[in-house]
C-alpha cells in the first residue's frame, strides 16, 4: 500500500470517528436521550487518532516534508474534519507521491529515524503489531487517567 492510499484511509478513518465522536456527545449533552455512545464512540476515536498521529509523522519522514507541513498535518488531527482538508492539499501539491523510499531496494537510510523507518518496511508485519500494541498501550494509559479535568473561572 502506497504512502498516499494508506495516508488517505487514515485521514478518512479519522473524519468518520470525529462524526461518530461529536454524534454521540450531541445525543448526551444537546439532546439528553443517551449517553451510551460517548464511551464507545470515544474509544475508537482516540484508538483513530493516535494511529493516524503515527502514520502522519510515519509518512512525513518518508516523504521528506519540511517541518511546517508535518506540524500541520498533526495539528489537522485535533481539528474536527481538518484531515481531508489536509490530505487533499497535500497530495494536490504532490507531496504524497511515489512509494515507500526506504522499502527494500530503496535509499539508503541516513540518521535515527530513517533507519528505524527502513526496519519497519523490511518487516512489516512484526512492526504493525509493534505499532498496534504501542498505541493499545498509549490509549489504555490515557483511558486509566481519564478525561481531561476542565478548568474552572
Amino acid at each position: 500500500m502506497s504512502p498516499r492510499i494508506l495516508y488517505r484511509t487514515l485521514a478518512i478513518a479519522e473524519v468518520i470517528t470525529w462524526a461518530l465522536l461529536l454524534t454521540a456527545m450531541f445525543l448526551k449533552y444537546v439532546t439528553k436521550t443517551t449517553d451510551m455512545w460517548v464511551s464507545p464512540a470515544g474509544g475508537i476515536h482516540g484508538f483513530v487518532f493516535l494511529s493516524y498521529g503515527a502514520m502522519t509523522i510515519f509518512v512525513w519522514i518518508n516523504q521528506k516534508w519540511k517541518p511546517s507541513v508535518g506540524i500541520v498535518g498533526l495539528v489537522s488531527t485535533i481539528i474536527p474534519f481538518a484531515t481531508i482538508p489536509f490530505d487533499i492539499v497535500i497530495d494536490r501539491r504532490g507531496l504524497l507521491e511515489g512509494d515507500w523510499r526506504l522499502a527494500p531496494g530503496g535509499e539508503k537510510p541516513k540518521g535515527f529515524f530513517e533507519h528505524v523507518q527502513a526496519m519497519v518496511l523490511r518487516h512489516p508485519i512484526i512492526w504493525t503489531v509493534v505499532a498496534a500494541v504501542v498505541i493499545a498501550g498509549v490509549f489504555t494509559v490515557l483511558l486509566i487517567l481519564g478525561p481531561p479535568i476542565p478548568i474552572s473561572a
